[in-house]
């Protein structure tokens, strides 16, 4: 199994993913939100590329829950910002909601590319990599970055995936770029809240007074859900029981191979 990371969406259009398993990662916020949307039990995600986009899906379909953010800030006629503390059981249950954000959801469209996508964020890190790793398939995990330039949350969410890929097979190969990630997660991965510091979106979404939307971002394995795109849908995947064995295993295998991400 081969594993590559887009570091910045600038490798999007010269990114091949036809026969691909594509994992796309947006940590501040749009995946962490996709995920806490499924975990809410919200029916699905439609990301769409602008907010007239979304507006339109929402017109031809009564009921769809409008849901996203410019530059940070929620837009104002929409009935959900991009907060995974918005997502509860009692706003997105049993409801679609079109999503539409200034970074995540491009790269969730690019992902479409690829043979099968997954939503990945630290919130179901483990999760996603068992979903990833059980496919058989190369890997290319797509960081959504920060209007186009590097996103250092993305890239240590990117390196915790590598990290466990390469853990559960013997022989995966990393890119270069995978291998860079790696290195990322190993240093952030035991100590997150320096991310708050380190992350320049992370302390602008603090002084924008969101830093409890950090709380609900920068924590790793928080869920099992694993959201699955597919037909420009979101839809949970992932029984519980079976992400949590198959992460287990992985970590287990992990530490029996230390020579295994080499």
């Amino acid at each position: 199994m081969r594993v590559h990371v887009a570091l910045t969406p600038g490798e999007f259009p010269r990114l091949a993913l036809a026969g691909r398993t594509a994992l796309v990662v947006d940590v501040l916020r749009a995946t962490t939100t996709v995920v806490a949307a499924c975990v809410a039990g919200c029916a699905g995600v439609i990301p769409v590329a602008t907010p007239e986009e979304a507006r339109d899906v929402a017109a031809r379909r009564p009921g769809l829950l409008l849901a996203g953010e410019r530059n940070g800030e929620a837009i104002e006629d929409f009935d959900l910002g991009n907060s995974p503390l918005e997502c509860t059981p009692a706003r997105v249950g049993g409801r679609t909601l079109v999503l539409t954000t200034t970074n995540g959801t491009g790269a969730m469209l690019k992902a479409r590319e690829a043979d099968a996508v997954a939503v990945a964020a630290l919130t179901n890190v483990s999760a996603a990599a068992v979903w990833a790793a059980r496919r058989g398939q190369d890997v290319t995990v797509l960081c959504a970055g920060e209007k186009g330039a590097f996103s250092l949350e993305d890239a240590v969410c990117a390196g915790l995936l590598v990290e466990q890929l390469c853990g559960a097979e013997e022989g995966t190969e990393p890119s270069g770029e995978a291998l860079a990630a790696q290195a990322l997660g190993r240093l952030y991965g035991s100590r997150l809240d320096r991310l708050r510091s380190d992350s320049t979106w992370a302390r602008t979404l603090a002084a924008k007074a969101r830093a409890v939307d950090l709380d609900a971002c920068l924590v790793v394995d928080t869920a099992e859900m694993v959201p699955v795109l597919g037909d420009g849908l979101i839809t949970p995947e992932g029984a519980t029981l079976t992400c949590a064995e198959g992460a287990a295993d992985i970590r287990l295998r992990r530490r029996a191979r230390p020579d295994a991400t080499r």
